[in-house]
């Protein structure tokens, strides 16, 4: 994951499903925004990842045991997030730093990781 979009997999069986959700805050948005003050820009982005987090922890609720992983911090502050929330005090969370991963290489990191 990262903070424009997370790849979200299910992994059941020996199959793997992935659905992407991805951040309202693109690169149009960023521009539409600079053009109002940078200040405004900040706010609009800070919402809008706010916003990415909550779609993903709703998610996550669904689970009893979850890797975040991916080269960037979003994992890091996604987790921190869900770490204060008690909906999540019975879900098993981990990170992992990686790096960036074709969509085979992923399910395969996500299959080897639950099949301890």
């Amino acid at each position: 994951m990262d903070h424009a979009s997370a790849r979200l997999m299910d992994c059941s069986d020996d199959d793997v499903e992935t659905t992407v959700a991805e951040s309202a805050f693109t690169h149009q948005v960023k521009e539409s925004m600079l053009s109002r003050g940078e200040h405004q820009m900040h706010n609009k982005e800070q919402q809008e990842q706010g916003d990415f987090y909550k779609r993903l922890g709703d998610v996550i609720k669904h689970y009893d045991a979850v890797l975040l992983f991916g080269p960037t911090e979003a994992k890091a502050e996604l987790f921190n997030l869900l770490k204060e929330d008690h909906h999540f005090d019975n879900i098993k969370i981990e990170v992992q730093n990686t790096d960036k991963m074709t969509e085979n290489q992923e399910h395969a990191f996500v299959k080897a990781y639950f099949s301890k």
